[in-house]
């Protein structure tokens, strides 16, 4: 059946329930949006602004919105993109999508407007609908998209001349479900790459991915009606959105944080009475360090409802888990393991019965199957280092318009991830790092995610990232970008004393002291990283010779 039975029920059985808030602990922080619909909380000079909506209203404004698109023309099977930060209209928007039979694009909310263009081009998108922070991005490139965008519609206020009204068009449209004869095999969703070695590539997903999500996040982490999801990852991002999916399965409610400011995080999860969060590695880094600075006191909130942690999208340095379970001794914990092709999060978890094996990503997910597997696509060793390939409900159904890399990655039905992995005598799946990261110096495969692990135990380096850089004698070196901790010092000669219990071959030849730059999914921008700093490496490589 369609995901978009599960929203059905929901306002059938808990219509008048809560089921999401938006929350904006700084408005101004938060790219100054005035929306019209936001409460100020009483007596809060701050200005503290918070939405909520019920199981009912979601399911109507979607079917609203399905309606309208339904009476401007667009068919089952029409693309229909979402450009929007995370607000209270983003899912009602994607499900409306999903209920007109139409494909829902979500795009990327760092894109430039060349991205945003190309991306519209790629997936054949014929309507998009964008927020008031996208207006000059849209307003550069409106006479090359239109008049392929049959529809431009604009969610927010001050609406500007080029686009029309989602709230004024939405609200005199039929709040009646359309009548739209949707399957499990019909295509639901397209989302993107990271783009992380060029523009990225859209990826073609259906109804049975969508659901297929449902199912695994509620079976790996158990939500239950009484459960509150802190959702702060971007939802045009798989990620994020699959795990609300099981909220959406089990009916229970949850909170979208506009803010990753530690403190942000510990007041919501303490006044909202939240009981499951997702972070990302940087913003789990930085709740560490804003409690071990003093900067946030733990006695100051009510975290005791607080149940799990679970982080995913990146490796996890095991040095983390073990700094997080220092100050929250009680929290289940897990890890994730997901890819856009696989339909976000959950092909491969931890587990949260298995925290003695923090370091691996886990075994295959609920309905997944796992294996490692050689150049020619055999399985390796136990042990031994391959490329992780996956199989099972979510995998995608192609590349869309791109038949030559989806040959390359789809192989009798199983995904090859493109992550090099090993697995040990018990099953468990450990990362080695991204197949096109692998550093190759002097004959010697080198793995930048084990360093960056070694690298971020030391006390005074906040991240890490190691990047292969030319070298005309060995090929490559590794170097290494350090991100300091704020207020911590150190120089490149105690790094290199910090390394010497590697393998010679492992330690980074290079030091580079800087900011390690992450995309919205917590995801090392190596490619910046390769483009900055590798230019000058191949001039002293050549002027060396």
């Amino acid at each position: 059946m369609p995901i978009t039975e599960f929203l059905e029920r929901n306002a059938a059985l808990y219509g008048s329930e809560k089921c999401l808030t938006e929350i904006n602990l700084d408005l101004q922080e938060s790219h100054n949006v005035i929306w019209r619909e936001y409460e100020l909380i009483e007596n809060n000079p701050a200005g503290e602004y918070r939405r909520d909506m019920t199981w009912k209203v979601f399911d109507e404004k979607a079917n609203r919105f399905a309606n309208l698109l339904i009476k401007r023309g667009i068919k089952k099977g029409d693309k229909v993109a979402i450009l929007l930060m995370n607000c209270l209209e983003w899912l009602p928007i994607y499900f409306g999508i999903l209920k007109a039979g139409a494909v829902a694009v979500p795009l990327n909310f760092r894109y430039t407007a060349e991205e945003i263009k190309y991306c519209l081009e790629l997936s054949d998108s014929i309507a998009l609908v964008f927020g008031p922070e996208f207006i000059g991005r849209i307003e550069n490139i409106y006479d090359q998209i239109i008049p392929k965008i049959k529809l431009l519609l604009f969610a927010g206020e001050n609406r500007p001349s080029f686009a029309e009204s989602y709230d004024r068009l939405t609200a005199n449209c039929p709040s009646e479900a359309p009548k739209v004869e949707i399957t499990d095999d019909d295509d639901a969703a397209i989302y993107f790459s990271s783009g992380t070695t060029g523009f990225p590539k859209a990826i073609l997903h259906a109804h049975r991915s969508l659901v297929s999500a449902c199912y695994t996040e509620q079976k790996h982490h158990g939500q239950t009606r009484e459960d509150n999801f802190l959702c702060i990852p971007p939802l045009y991002h798989t990620g994020a959105k699959m795990h609300w999916f099981g909220s959406l399965l089990s009916g229970s409610k949850a909170v979208l944080l506009r803010g990753i400011k530690p403190e942000w995080i510990l007041r919501t999860v303490s006044e909202e009475k939240i009981t499951i969060v997702w972070l990302l590695v940087p913003w789990a880094q930085d709740i560490l360090d804003a409690i071990e600075r003093g900067d946030v006191k733990l006695e100051d909130y009510d975290l005791s409802q607080w149940r799990l942690m679970h982080i995913g999208a990146q490796p996890v340095p095991p040095s983390l888990i073990r700094r997080w379970k220092k100050y929250f001794p009680h929290h289940l914990y897990d890890t994730n393991y997901g890819l856009s092709e696989s339909a976000g999060p959950g092909c491969v978890h931890l587990g949260v019965e298995n925290i003695h094996k923090v370091g691996a990503i886990g075994l295959p997910g609920y309905n997944w199957e796992a294996k490692i597997v050689d150049e020619n696509g055999c399985p390796v060793k136990q042990g031994e280092v391959g490329e992780l390939a996956v199989k099972g409900p979510g995998v995608m159904k192609c590349y869309y318009k791109d038949p030559e890399a989806t040959a390359a990655v789809l192989k009798d039905g199983w995904l090859l991830t493109g992550d090099m992995a090993r697995m040990d005598e018990d099953g468990f799946i450990y990362l080695v790092d991204r197949k096109k990261d692998v550093i190759i110096s002097g004959g010697e495969n080198i793995y930048p995610v084990q360093i960056e692990d070694f690298l971020r135990s030391h006390e005074a380096i906040k991240d890490a990232a190691v990047i292969g850089l030319p070298d005309k004698r060995l090929g490559e070196i590794a170097a290494a970008i350090i991100e300091l901790k704020p207020g911590f010092e150190c120089t490149e000669e105690e790094i290199n004393k910090f390394c010497l219990v590697l393998p010679r071959y492992k330690r980074p030849r290079k030091i580079i002291f800087d900011k390690v730059p992450r995309n919205p999914t917590g995801k090392i921008e190596k490619p910046r990283l390769r483009e900055k700093y590798g230019v000058v490496a191949l001039v002293e490589a050549e002027t060396i010779s």
